[in-house]
């Protein structure tokens, strides 16, 4: 790789895979290759760390040899969670390198609590929070009643798992009519109480159910703000099907799979009131809120918005529906170079 600067610091990109997948594993053929890149470019070298928890010392000594290391973990994959490597990360950190995104700071923002803790924002929407399974029960049956459909969430998760479409439905025993958020689900009637108790197992690890509306100009899409730190690194739109009831040819059809994300840099101009936003209101906000200075803020995360209702003079709103700072990826063309740009700042705060 050609570089700018002679390297100076080194860093770990850390992701998720089997022992086939370490043994194989470099910057050439990861999916981070961009990134791997733009960092060269600055003057660091990094290295490609693959994470599972049966190498667990082995990726514990690799990582206390860099100065600092990049996460890509997704918070559930195959099952398998982030207990263990967000304790190793801990330990990590606490001996020196610099871990972004670092476990406390996901457990501040990259969970849907966020949406709960930071609702009275300018993103935030009537998002409520469920504790225990029993404050679930008592209150979701007379809000849903109340208010029309919601969108509940597990606080931690990734690629639609926990998430649902829930509206009630005209009969003598409380029925809902659900919609699943992952790839694939169809809608589904049922007792309220059976989806009530389909729930439970929510409250184990992470804790809580985060309840929103449903956002009617979903069809509209979703806009991914992609962030370094506090500044915006690119834009991506995409029309979504995830919590959309899917056409009668059954959910594998074409027309039943979410359309493509469009990327955009960070000087769009169908975006820049939402830029202006987000760098000058709502993540300097969230971050006074949070308690989380802008050194700890991750280098790669995003903010996932859908379209609120226009506002008196016709104009876009935006309503959070969640917050990435576990595995953000993939990333527009300017990302990486953001990135780098980030890193090399964070690390020469440190080491000089």
């Amino acid at each position: 790789m050609d570089t700018q600067f002679p390297h100076r610091y080194s860093i770990a990109i850390l992701s998720r895979g089997d022992a086939g997948v370490r043994h194989d594993a470099t910057a050439q053929n990861s999916r981070f290759v961009r990134v791997f890149e733009a960092l060269a470019a600055v003057g660091i070298a990094a290295h490609p760390a693959i994470y599972d928890e049966s190498v667990t010392d082995a990726v514990r000594d690799q990582l206390l040899a860099v100065d600092g290391v990049l996460v890509w973990v997704d918070p559930i994959h195959q099952g398998k969670t982030r207990v263990g490597l967000d304790d190793l990360l801990r330990d990590v950190a606490a001996r020196g390198p610099w871990v972004s995104a670092h476990p406390d700071i996901i457990l501040k923002m990259g969970v849907k609590e966020v949406l709960y803790r930071t609702r009275d924002l300018g993103w935030g929407a009537d998002t409520h929070r469920y504790e225990t399974a029993a404050a679930f029960a008592a209150e979701f049956p007379q809000r849903l009643r109340a208010d029309g459909p919601r969108v509940l969430k597990q606080n931690r998760g990734n690629g639609g798992q926990g998430v649902w479409r829930v509206e009630a439905l005209p009969s003598a025993i409380p029925t809902v009519r659900v919609l699943h958020a992952l790839r694939g689900s169809l809608p589904e009637d049922l007792p309220l109480d059976a989806f009530i108790a389909r729930c439970e197992s929510y409250f184990g690890w992470g804790g809580c159910i985060i309840d929103q509306p449903f956002q009617p100009r979903l069809p509209d899409g979703m806009i991914r703000c992609y962030m370094s730190g506090a500044k915006v690194a690119g834009f991506g739109h995409q029309l979504i099907k995830a919590l959309i009831s899917p056409p009668l040819q059954g959910p594998e059809s074409p027309e039943a799979q979410p359309g493509p994300r469009i990327m955009h840099g960070p000087d769009a101009p169908q975006f820049q009131a939402l830029r202006r936003l987000m760098e000058d209101e709502w993540t300097p906000q969230m971050m006074k809120l949070l308690a989380i200075d802008e050194a700890s803020m991750p280098v790669i995360w995003d903010a996932d918005f859908l379209y609120g209702p226009r506002d008196a003079a016709g104009a876009n709103t935006y309503v959070l529906c969640e917050i990435n700072a576990s595995s953000c990826f993939a990333i527009p063309d300017e990302a990486p170079a953001a990135i780098a740009r980030t890193v090399r700042t964070r690390l020469a705060s440190m080491r000089p």
